[in-house]
This record gives C-alpha cells, sequence and structure tokens, in this order.
C-alpha cells in the first residue's frame, strides 16, 4: 500500500524542505502551456469538458438516491450535467463505514496516495480551469491557476504538514527509570494516531477547490473520512476532485467512500442538516458570517475551521511611485471583480493627502489617479474580461446595484469607486466595490485600518509610505491586529496574491477567520495520539 509514497517520496521531501525556507517554491506550473502539459492538452481539456455537458457524472460506488444539479456559467452556459445525490444520513454511514480502514492505513499510504491525486488532478488543469471558469466566472488564465496548479499547491502544503506533524514524535519507546542499587523500571510504550473523525468541508462559490483542498488533504491525511458539500453553484470542479480521489484510494487499498460528494439544490440546502449530526467532528468552511456565527452555535460538537469576512484596507500615507501604486491597486480591485477573500476594498487617506514622486497629492488626487488607472487597464474590451471575469452570483449583482444609491460615485462601472458611504466601508461589502475614506491623519489612518481588522476582520492589508520611521511604527500595529501587511507594492505583485509553502493566508486572529493555511494548528486538531504501555520484566 506504500507503492505512490515510494513514488513521490521526493516531490513530499521538497514540500518539507520548501515549508522550512518560506522562499519560493512551485510544486504545479502555473502557466496554461502546452509546452509544460504536453501537446494537445489544451484541445484535450476543451474535449473533456463538452463532453461533460448534458451528461451524467459518474463516480463509481458511491452512495445515490437520485440525481441534482442546475450549474449555470456566469457566461451564459447551462450545464446540465446530473451529479449523484442521497441523503445526510446516507452520506454520514458511508463515510462512518470507511473510517476504520481509512485510520488503520499507515500514514505513508495515505500521504502517499493525496500526493499520486494531486499528480493525477495537475494532469487535467485544463479540464479543471474550463470548470472553474464556468462555476465561478473566472477568466480563463485565472481559473486554470486557482483552480488548479495554485489549489494543488495548498492541498500539496497540506499533506506535507500533516505528515511533519504526524511523524514529529517515534511510534514507540523503551523508558526506563533508575532505582538505585535496584532494578530499574521498564516499559515498552507505543502510541497510536488516532483520527477525530468524519469531517465535512462546505464550498464557497467562488474558489471551490483552492479553498476546499488544504482541509480536505489535511483531514484524509491524517485519517479522517471527508464528505465535502459544494456550493450549488459550483460542483463540477469538486466533483472532478472527489472522483480522482476515490480511483486513486481504490488502487491503493483505500476505502473510496472515505471521499464522498454532498450535492444538493439551492433551494433544498443540506448543510445544516449534516453539520448537526454529530458523527461530524469537522468543519471546514469558506463563506459569510452569518452562516459562520450559525456555525459556532449550533455544530459545538465539531471542530470548526473557518474563512469568513473582512473588511481589506489600504493605507496611502505617500506614494514612492504615485502612477505604480495606481496602476498596482487598480490591478487589485479589478482581478476577478473584487470577488477575492484577498480584495483590497477600503481605502484610506488622511484629509491632508500625501506626499509622492509627483508631489504633493490631495485625497481627490489620489482618488482620480486610482481611477484613471483602472480607466487605462479595462480600456480594451479583450483585456477587461481577461482581468475581471464575470460576477459569480446574483447576489453580488444585487449589492453592487445597491452601492450606487448609498454614497458618492467617484468611479462608474465594475470595479465601482465610492466616497461618503462610511457605513458600507466599514463592513465587508463583497464584490466590485471600493471606498475612499478621509481621515484626520496619518496616525488616525492607520488606527482606522487597524481597528477595522480588529473588530471586522481582514485578511490583507495594505501600506504606502515614503516615512520608513512611520512605516516601522504601523508594522506592529498591523501584526497586533493580526493581518498580513504588504507596503509599497508595485508591478506584478499585487495584494490579492497568497503563495503556497511561503505566505500564511489568513492569521487566525482576527473575525476574518479562525483557521491559518497553513500552519500546524490546521492539521494537529484533526488527530490525537493515544498510548498504551507495557511493562518489561
Amino acid at each position: 500500500m506504500t507503492e505512490f509514497f515510494d513514488r513521490h517520496i521526493g516531490l513530499l521531501d521538497a514540500a518539507q524542505a520548501a515549508l522550512g525556507a518560506r522562499g519560493y517554491w512551485a510544486p504545479f506550473q502555473e502557466i496554461p502551456s502546452e509546452k509544460l502539459y504536453g501537446e494537445g492538452s489544451r484541445a484535450a481539456g476543451q474535449a473533456a469538458f463538452d463532453a461533460l455537458l448534458g451528461q451524467r457524472f459518474e463516480l463509481d460506488g458511491h452512495p445515490e438516491s437520485y440525481r441534482l444539479g442546475a450549474e449555470e456559467s456566469p457566461y451564459g452556459l447551462a450545464l446540465d450535467i446530473c451529479y449523484p445525490a442521497a441523503s445526510p444520513t446516507d452520506l454520514i454511514t458511508a463515510a462512518q463505514a470507511a473510517a476504520p480502514a481509512l485510520a488503520a492505513a499507515s500514514p505513508a499510504a495515505r500521504v502517499g496516495a493525496l500526493i499520486e491525486a494531486l499528480v493525477r488532478l495537475n494532469a487535467q488543469s485544463f479540464l479543471i480551469a474550463h470548470a472553474t471558469q464556468h462555476t465561478t466566472g473566472q477568466a480563463f488564465a485565472m481559473a486554470f491557476q486557482a483552480g488548479g496548479p495554485h489549489a494543488q499547491d495548498r492541498a500539496l502544503e497540506a499533506v506535507a504538514l500533516a505528515w511533519q506533524e504526524m511523524k514529529r514524535y517515534p511510534q514507540s519507546a523503551i523508558w526506563e527509570k533508575p532505582q538505585g542499587k535496584a532494578a530499574p523500571l521498564r516499559l515498552e510504550k507505543h502510541w497510536a494516531l488516532v483520527p477525530a473523525g468524519v469531517a465535512l468541508s462546505i464550498g464557497c462559490n467562488t474558489f471551490p477547490t483552492w479553498n476546499s483542498y488544504p482541509g480536505l488533504f489535511a483531514s484524509l491525511a491524517t485519517g479522517n473520512p471527508v464528505i465535502i458539500k459544494p456550493h450549488p453553484r459550483a460542483i463540477l470542479p469538486l466533483a472532478l476532485t472527489v472522483a480522482t480521489l476515490r480511483q486513486v484510494f481504490v488502487e491503493a487499498g483505500l476505502p473510496a467512500d472515505a471521499i464522498l460528494l454532498a450535492v444538493d439544490a439551492p433551494e433544498g440546502e443540506i448543510t445544516q442538516t449534516l453539520a448537526t449530526n454529530p458523527a461530524i467532528r469537522l468543519i471546514d468552511y469558506t463563506g459569510g458570517k452569518a452562516f459562520g456565527d450559525w456555525l459556532r452555535e449550533n455544530a459545538r460538537h465539531a471542530r470548526l475551521f473557518t474563512e469568513e469576512a473582512g473588511v481589506n484596507t489600504v493605507t496611502l500615507l505617500g506614494a514612492p511611485d504615485f502612477k505604480g501604486m495606481c496602476d498596482n491597486l487598480a490591478f487589485s480591485l479589478a482581478l476577478y471583480s473584487g470577488q477575492m477573500c484577498t480584495s483590497p476594498q477600503t481605502l484610506i487617506i488622511p484629509q491632508g493627502g500625501l506626499e509622492s514622486d509627483q508631489g504633493h497629492k490631495s485625497p481627490e488626487d489620489v482618488a482620480k489617479g486610482i481611477a484613471d488607472a483602472l480607466d487605462r487597464l479595462l480600456a480594451d474590451p479583450a483585456r477587461a474580461s481577461a482581468v475581471t471575469g464575470a460576477i459569480a452570483n446574483p447576489a453580488t449583482r444585487a449589492r453592487l446595484e445597491q452601492a450606487c444609491k448609498q454614497g458618492r460615485v467617484l468611479r462608474d462601472g465594475t470595479p465601482l469607486m465610492l466616497s461618503d458611504a462610511d457605513d458600507l466601508s466599514a463592513q465587508e461589502y463583497f464584490g466590485p466595490v471600493s471606498f475612499i475614506v478621509q481621515t484626520p491623519d496619518a496616525a488616525s489612518a492607520i488606527a482606522r485600518a487597524t481597528g477595522l481588522a480588529r473588530e471586522q476582520g481582514a485578511i490583507t492589508a495594505a501600506l504606502y509610505d515614503t516615512d520608513e520611521d512611520r512605516i516601522a511604527r504601523a508594522i506592529p500595529e498591523f501584526a497586533r491586529a493580526g493581518v498580513n501587511l504588504s507596503i509599497n507594492l508595485t508591478g506584478n505583485i499585487f495584494v490579492n496574491q497568497s503563495a503556497a509553502f511561503s505566505d500564511f493566508h489568513v492569521t487566525g486572529a482576527n473575525p476574518a477567520g479562525n483557521a491559518c493555511l497553513t500552519d500546524p494548528a490546521f492539521v494537529t486538531p484533526r488527530f490525537t495520539r493515544a498510548m498504551w504501555r507495557r511493562q518489561i520484566s
């Protein structure tokens, strides 16, 4: 059962080294090129996606009582794919039946199978890109990266860290305590890794694989069966994942039902029924704070790992490169129409403006500079489509229309820029909307940004300044607010980006989420160690 582990030990070793080094390392290629993925891979991915449309999606041996599926692409394509569906009771029963065999398998068997599955998923990256594009609205290039290689990077990161933590201590030891002139006391001690139990992974509409893979792969690596509940608008990327995992598990001698797909419909969601079942011991959740609060109140029997809402800020106190700053922020605001958990939202500027390489800039000058940069970026329709993608959910479009009525419009369109909307700017307003907020001075701007992180949550924060002493004072303020800070970014590195094996995505230290991708605290609660010992005569 360790054939896959032996095959991929080099990749696992490299991943563990990267975890410790925290530099750049990307095991899966992010460029959608046939030079990297093989001749004909692009056309094969398109053909494979087309062949799924209007068909039954098959999962051999998966619990099935009926069929569901009503995905519609934000680009107007009806997928018409129907998936096997079963009741929460049947899914949990199947997961519980698979649990003993999964727990009995060695960590090497589980980890090897998971890395083999990732290699196979990587080979399907063009297919997964189309599936992601037409369920989330991401443009193709982004769907390829975020749905495929970047998600696979995050999954391998979780697997490598789980391996490290499971192997941190020996499985057995001889304990010997001297007794003076008498014979020493001697015990043989053995420790078993005990999985926490059935895990529930609740997928989101916008990043179904990127957000789900870390918890999914961490739970499986540590021996916990997983029921993955995709968003009803974004089933296909996770269905492809489940199919690959089940196939590899069968080949590895592991139970296929260790990974199950819980499909539901928008008007008949089963998430609450699954989450409140006491058999569910782990829950990974990405989504809004309201349902996060519901889970905290109603699923207290389970260990909860969350990424939720936040107010990501940009504090503008100075600009070493004003045009570079404006261009960088324009791309960050426009990328995927602001539908990223890392997208900047609230831009904070002192009333007196800021100093830049182009001289003094008033708040109005700064807002115009960013708006003009957005216009330049999105002037070409083809490039605009490649940057902004499409709105994934009608609720996001409704919020955008409502926002226009609640502030002064500085830039119309997608993305929208508003001022004089302080109430909206102090809460997450998911989608292509940003707010310009003025404060009395630089100190109050930093206080506003860090206060929002502490009170409302934030995953990212950006700071632009020319005063190095003030930057040095601001860094610990943002750290105490539990938010990752980017300083004076220009060029092709953006506050939205989070790199596996280097960046810790979400700190777990403010209301934007209680989990960090990926640190030991993300994997170690998924198993415990139980000892048995025997005296040696």
